[in-house]
Order: structure tokens, then C-alpha cells, then sequence
């Protein structure tokens, strides 16, 4: 780093601003390359810039390369060119921002690039990049230090791109469909809508503790009570949990409602979702995740959960007293300690069905214990009706036909609190007035967008594409 301030003091006396306030390119790398025989044949000039990312010195030439944001390209200077000029070269290091223009042609290898006529320093880098930054691997600096993980690596910049795609592709599908775009609160004076313990704050202007939602649903089904029939929220979400590779504190989903219809209405419209993503990234309908591929064509498979562990197991899981229970979860190695009914057969379907359903597959009907914003099945009180898409042994997508009876809602909150389970810290009085004035029947879907990205560009870890993941900082390790 010193011998770079050194460099920026030699170039400040030369009166060379090391910041200037723009460049105007004519070209980006992409597009020098794609019109590059109309830019030889015409002898055209092209004014482009990009990052120096590496510098090979001839003597009295100089090969270099540069990045812009999606190609590298390499550019050639000459001292016969250049004149008294090409001295500042040697001021520059890998890391700087560079603007050039010159003429494009093709070396003997073949490789398209620019001879330099002019060239201007845009940004001095006073740091220099890690040691061997090019493709950077350790997992710790590309987390804390995004940033070098993007110059590092162009392929790292293209499953970003590619995130960005996937959020257009939702928008795209669910204006298609009719649904509203909204905004719900993210700071909630009563926490709802899932099971998770909430981040909480202060809001100094109210005198009010408040808490950073963990889900937008009773917002949302607030305004289907208001008379909006179709909503949907691209939204961050905050539950103060555990960090693994599937999950992480801070997250992003999208919640959609739909009123007049069921859980099965919003199976075919999660069919046609995951049909219309896929068919948009990859055109042969399959996507690879951890060495396996799929492919996505409706109809889904469809399995029912308590049939599934009956199964499984040889029992009713809903039947067996709670001693029973623990038992089997401690048979495969379920910890079980101060966690609910719910909890404990849940732990059980995820370790003994769901993590083995590859293949594009709708779990239904879910036990009641387990699921209390949903309306109970027509044809089995003791379930409810749901459904969880799973890919990959992953789950993707959880719907409801939802409770809209205020009665039944109040009695499933009133037994929440009672067990004290997390996702209610106290009645939303307000909610359950909202229903009393009545919704019509309604389809509810939530999607966790960051496992949706995992699955559909083929990353190990949901960090891989959070761009700034959270993490420990460094100076309380």
C-alpha cells in the first residue's frame, strides 16, 4: 500500500488527477467483441475503461488486461505510440480503473484487442488485491468481503445476475396473473403469520417496543378482508434463529393471496410458476442441484403426510401417546427436549420422507398441531389443508386454503399461546377483528426466494447467494 501512495504522489505531480469525475465510453468490452469486425474493417476508434487485472511489460510494450462488469479484454501500448506518455504506465498497478481508446485487432494468438492511443487513470487502488485474488476461494473473505469475491470471480457476478433475473421472472409472472404488488410493515407491534422467534427494537417515536416481522400474512389477508382479491409482497422477512446452509436470519420471500379459491387452486398456479421460471433459465425444462437434475413438468407428484409416515413407520403418527413419540424421534436421533407435539412430528416426516423426495412433489395435508393459520380439511378434522412444494428434499413453496373463520382462528392462537410456541408472543386482536368482518375463502402461497435461487442456479449454501450474508464480526471472534 505504500508503494501505490507513492505512485499517487508521483502522479499528482505530474498533475494527473487520480479521480476523475467521468469517462465516456463508446463501447463496453461485450459489445467490441460481438462488432469487432465492423470495428477493424472501419478502423473505428472505441473509447472504453475497466479494471487492470493483470500487466505484462516488453520493454518498450505493454500487454495488459481489464475487466468491465461482464467480459475481460486485452489492450496493447506502445512507446512509438505513445511518446513521453507511456512512462506513466508504470504508475499503474493491478486494481486501477483505466480508460482508453484505440483502434481493435487480433494478435497472432488469435486474442481481440485494443492498441492503445490514449489512456487516462480513473481510480488509483491503494490496496492491493489478496494474494492469489484471482479466482478467489477462501470462503471467510468471499462472505465478509463480497466485494473482492466479485472481482475476483466473473462466474460469482453471473449467479447474481442471474438471482436478478429470477426476481424479474416473479414480477413478470405475477403481474401476468393479476396480482397487486404491496407493501406490508416490516416493523410489527405484534409478531404473526409463522412459528419463529422475532428480532425485536424500540420505536422511540411511539414509546413502543416493536418487533421486525417474520412473516407479511396477516397484513396480507387484511386487505383481501378490504376487498382486493389478488396480493402478492416481494418482501425481507427476519426470524432470530439459527445460520445454516439452508437458512438464514434474514431473508427474502414472496407471500401471494388469492381470494375465491383453494389449496389445490394454488397447486396449479405454483405448477405454472415453477414451469414458467424454469422454462425462462434453462430451455430444456431440468435444472441440477447437487448432482442430480429434475425435470420441472406438471402434474407434480402428490403425497399425503400422515400417509406417507404411516408408511414409513407402520403407525398413525396422530395416534400414538407423546412417550411414544419422543422414542421414535430419539431412534433416529431427533432431539427432543422442551419442543412441542408439532415440532417433534415434523422433525420425524423431515428426516424420514421429506429429505428423500428428489423429484418436483406435494406434500398434503398436514397435520393440525403443526399448522394453525391454515382451514381445517373437509374431509378430516384433525388436518389441515396444505401443501409444501419439496425439490431436491428442499421445501420451496408452503400453501394453505386459509382460516377465515374468526371463531376457529381465535382457538388456534388462544392454544399457540398456551403451549407458548413460537410465532406468538400475544393475540392480534386487530387481525381477528378483521376476519370477524369476514374474508372469502382464500388461497395462501409463501416462497423463500433465496432457497429458490439455491436451487435453480445449483449453489451449496444460501450464502452463495445473499450477496452480504451476515456474519460474526471479525473483532468479536
Amino acid at each position: 500500500m505504500e508503494e501505490r501512495l507513492n505512485k499517487l504522489n508521483k502522479l499528482k505531480e505530474l498533475n494527473i488527477n487520480p479521480y476523475p469525475y467521468r469517462f465516456d465510453r463508446t463501447h463496453t468490452f461485450r459489445e467490441i467483441k460481438q462488432n469487432f469486425e465492423e470495428l477493424s474493417n472501419s478502423q473505428i476508434m472505441v473509447k472504453t475503461a475497466g479494471r487492470i487485472i493483470a500487466i505484462r511489460g516488453h520493454g518498450k510494450t505493454i500487454f495488459s488486461t481489464l475487466n468491465d462488469e461482464n467480459e475481460k479484454i486485452q489492450i496493447y501500448l506502445r512507446q512509438q505510440d505513445l511518446g513521453d506518455k507511456f512512462a506513466i504506465f508504470e504508475n499503474f498497478d493491478i486494481g486501477d480503473f483505466i480508460g482508453v481508446e484505440g483502434k481493435v485487432f487480433k494478435t497472432k494468438t488469435g486474442e481481440i484487442t485494443i492498441l492503445v492511443e490514449k489512456f487516462i487513470l480513473l481510480t488509483k487502488s491503494l490496496k492491493p488485491l489478496p494474494e492469489k485474488w484471482h479466482g478467489l476461494k477462501d470462503i471467510e473473505i468471499r462472505y465478509r468481503k463480497r466485494y473482492l469475491d466479485l472481482i475476483s470471480n466473473l462466474e460469482v457476478r453471473g449467479i447474481f445476475k442471474s438471482r436478478s433475473r429470477v426476481i424479474s421472472l416473479l414480477r413478470e409472472f405475477f403481474d401476468s396473473k393479476g396480482f397487486l404488488e404491496v407493501e406490508t410493515p416490516i416493523l410489527q407491534p405484534i409478531y404473526g403469520g409463522a412459528a419463529a422467534r422475532p428480532f425485536k427494537t424500540f420505536y422511540n417515536a411511539l414509546g413502543q417496543e416493536m418487533y421486525l416481522r417474520i412473516a407479511d400474512e396477516l397484513y396480507l389477508k387484511r386487505l383481501i378482508v378490504g376487498g382486493y382479491e389478488k396480493v402478492w409482497e416481494f418482501c425481507k422477512d427476519f426470524r432470530n434463529e439459527g445460520l445454516d446452509r439452508f437458512h438464514n436470519p434474514e431473508f427474502t420471500m414472496i407471500e401471494a393471496y388469492q381470494a375465491y379459491t383453494d389449496y389445490f387452486g394454488v397447486m396449479e398456479l405454483v405448477e405454472e410458476l415453477f414451469e414458467f421460471l424454469v422454462k425462462n433459465l434453462y430451455p430444456d425444462n431440468r435444472i441440477t442441484f447437487q448432482d442430480k437434475t429434475v425435470e420441472i413438468k406438471k402434474p407434480f407428484k402428490k403425497i399425503r403426510y400422515t400417509e406417507a409416515l404411516k408408511e414409513k413407520l407402520g403407525i398413525d403418527i396422530l395416534k400414538i401417546p407423546e412417550k411414544e413419540l419422543e422414542k421414535l424421534c430419539l431412534q433416529f436421533g431427533i432431539k427432543t427436549e422442551g419442543q412441542t407435539i408439532g415440532y417433534k412430528i415434523d422433525k420425524l416426516f423431515s428426516e424420514l420422507i421429506q429429505k428423500n423426495l428428489i423429484e418436483p412433489t406435494f406434500v398434503i395435508d398436514y397435520p393440525k398441531i403443526i399448522s394453525p393459520l391454515a382451514k381445517e380439511h373437509r374431509e378430516n378434522s384433525e388436518l389441515v389443508e396444505r401443501f409444501e412444494l419439496i425439490i431436491f428434499g428442499l421445501e420451496v413453496a408452503n400453501a394453505f386454503s386459509e382460516l377465515n373463520d374468526p371463531i376457529d382462528q381465535r382457538k388456534r392462537f388462544e392454544q399457540q399461546l398456551a403451549q407458548k410456541e413460537e410465532g406468538i408472543g400475544e393475540i392480534d386482536e386487530d387481525f381477528l377483528e378483521a376476519l370477524e368482518y369476514g374474508m372469502p375463502p382464500t388461497g395462501g402461497l409463501g416462497i423463500g426466494v433465496d432457497r429458490l435461487c439455491m436451487i435453480l442456479l445449483n449453489q451449496p449454501s444460501i450464502r452463495d447467494v445473499i450477496l452480504f450474508p451476515q456474519l460474526r464480526r471479525e473483532d468479536a471472534r
